[in-house]
């Protein structure tokens, strides 16, 4: 029997298929620049508690395994984008904090089903990215797929712990430039 290889041709109605992890189907999956694609999973943590897994394209057009989007993967490139266009990430981290105050967890079902619908997150995603494309330039991820995963992280947070913070202290931490060793510390905390 040949190895099924769900993710070769993406088109909009195999995505879902493609993301499919160990039996899982997600409750909704992104396609964001021909480049990734980001599901969102049912998670464990609360009965609303989403859990979120990507591919990403490599260079040679094969996507790769499954993979559980880190902080400090997140921090490692907006590390990158800092180095290069320094006033331009900043904007980017303040507009991201920004967000961070106005997110709130999940309440109900429903609310989260509404969030997480494909044409109205990645409208949203697609006009915030605009001021800051140039950054897209620098690292490994699109602003686009960072905005996403940024709102995505932040409603996962919130949903599990009203009063969260770490993203929060990681995008503060970027932005105020702390030292290397502070950013990695906060991106990989293990919480309690």
């Amino acid at each position: 029997m040949a190895k099924r290889k769900p993710c070769e041709e993406i088109t909009k109605e195999k995505l879902f298929e493609c993301m499919t992890y160990r039996g899982q189907k997600p409750l909704a999956v992104y396609f964001i620049n021909k480049s990734y694609i980001l599901a969102v999973y049912k998670g464990k943590l609360s009965p609303l508690d989403i859990i979120l897994r990507y591919r990403q394209k490599d260079k040679s057009g094969k996507w790769s395994k499954i993979r559980t989007p880190k902080h400090i993967h997140w921090a490692v490139d907006m590390l990158l984008k800092i180095s290069h266009e320094e006033e331009k990430a900043k904007q980017f981290l303040d507009f991201l904090l920004q967000i961070w105050e106005q997110t709130e967890g999940f309440k109900t079902e429903t609310e989260r089903r509404e969030f997480l619908k494909e044409e109205n997150l990645l409208r949203e995603v697609e006009k915030e990215a605009k001021h800051f494309e140039e950054l897209s330039k620098y690292g490994e991820y699109s602003v686009k797929f960072l905005i996403l995963l940024a709102k995505l992280l932040m409603k996962q947070e919130k949903t599990n712990r009203e009063d969260a913070y770490m993203f929060k202290n990681l995008l503060e931490a970027l932005k105020e430039h702390k030292e290397l060793y502070k950013i990695i510390s906060i991106a990989t905390h293990k919480g309690n």
